[in-house]
């Protein structure tokens, strides 16, 4: 919701809200999926907001895109080839192909008017979008992977809204089963999986227990400051076919040969450390 001056996301499930001090509405658009608007802030930039929620800001959204592309693409051996499943923003698409290794990454997005109003108030996220690596598909992404040949993808990126309306098919058993089925041996998977304090014990545990249940053979939970989620702190969860998702190519990442303004190897090890109460609310009931 909004007030005169401010916009305010309320977590009523949680009793907590944001706000953003706003200056202007820009833009409004219904699509058949969703309810999107764009929002000029005083203090954060541009913000993008779908039914509602607090999606990208011009301010924070580096923390979230590189930590939903980087670690992943350092604990896999050679990302060749890369999926990123929603993401319609794009900004986890530029992240992506800052690696040189990456030889073709493919995004599927259901709503190609997130990606429109990406490209007109964050074109900074869109710069790699002619990039000929490239290739934006606006379809469902349960379909497209149900129907992907296996074995022909090497990462997987689930850069979905939370797990309600469109995205909710992207949670299931089903769905992690399909992205195992499409992995070569050696594959990553990695899902933004909401906040560890709200909810550990619910999103973050039953995201375990599915992709374990779909056959991945190791799991792994990384927390980052998003000041703009609720409670100002996400995460994003890691499953690997037939590879280690606690380890991971520290000394390529020390040695990247891009600029980044959060990830490094150093914050990829301390991302992985988690808190007793986050560890206990994961292997509760093993």
């Amino acid at each position: 919701m909004s007030g005169e001056k401010w916009f305010i996301e309320h977590f009523e499930s949680e009793g907590t809200a944001f706000g953003l001090r706003l200056n202007r509405k820009l833009e409004a658009k219904r699509t058949k999926y969703q309810h999107i608007e764009i929002w000029e802030t005083e203090t954060f930039g541009y913000l993008m907001t779908i039914d509602g929620c607090t999606m990208v800001t011009s301010r924070d959204n580096f923390l979230y895109h590189e930590m939903m592309a980087h670690p992943a693409l350092f604990t896999h051996e050679r990302p060749a080839n890369v999926v990123i499943i929603g993401g319609g923003d794009c900004g986890t698409l530029r992240e992506v192909l800052r690696h040189p290794e990456v030889e073709k990454a493919w995004q599927i997005d259901i709503d190609e008017m997130v990606t429109k109003l990406a490209h007109k108030y964050f074109p900074e996220l869109c710069e790699a979008n002619d990039d000929p690596r490239a290739e934006l598909l606006f379809s469902d992404g349960v379909e497209w992977m149900h129907e992907r040949e296996a074995g022909s993808i090497d990462v997987i990126i689930v850069d979905s809204t939370d797990p309600t309306g469109p995205a909710e098919g992207l949670f299931t058993a089903e769905f992690f089963a399909d992205c195992r089925r499409v992995l070569r041996d050696g594959g990553v998977l990695v899902q933004q999986s909401e906040s560890p304090l709200l909810h550990g014990e619910t999103i973050i545990r039953s995201m375990h227990r599915n992709m374990k249940e779909a056959g991945f053979d190791t799991t792994q939970t990384l927390h980052f400051p998003v000041p703009v989620y609720p409670s100002g702190w996400w995460s994003c969860t890691m499953a690997g076919k037939s590879a280690e998702v606690n380890r991971f190519r520290e000394d390529d990442a020390g040695k990247r040969p891009f600029h980044t303004r959060y990830y490094t190897a150093d914050m990829h090890q301390a991302a992985m450390q988690l808190p007793p109460f986050l560890e206990e609310a994961i292997t509760a009931g093993e």
